[in-house]
């Protein structure tokens, strides 16, 4: 069941959506869809948003989101594991904001 099955009718977040970099089509079968799990080369970058999620320490509830889409197929119905990555990712941006502010008054204090 991949998105094609889910209904029109039922919008979801544009984050949500499980990174498709990894598919490709394979080309062993001309006709239809046979799509398979590219391997990570050693040189090539991780996604900026897989590494600023995993860098976040939210990795996990993110995760749990994504586990939730893939059960339920419906957004409305994750809406716990959604909240409690958006909790995750506020609570991380307010910590890197102080942080920030930290390091510009040390910054200045130190001229």
């Amino acid at each position: 069941m991949g998105l094609q099955s889910m209904s029109a009718s039922k919008p979801f977040p544009l984050f949500l959506v499980p990174p498709y970099r990894f598919l490709k089509m394979s080309t062993s079968v001309p006709q239809g869809h046979n799509w398979t799990r590219q391997v990570k080369k050693d040189d090539e970058e991780e996604d900026p948003l897989d590494q600023l999620i995993t860098r976040s320490g939210c990795a996990a509830s993110h995760f749990a989101v994504q586990e939730c889409m893939a059960q339920h197929q419906d957004w409305r119905r994750c809406q716990p594991q959604v909240q409690a990555f958006r909790d995750c990712m506020s609570a991380q941006q307010a910590r890197r904001r102080e942080e920030l502010q930290r390091r510009k008054e040390q910054a200045s204090a130190q001229h």
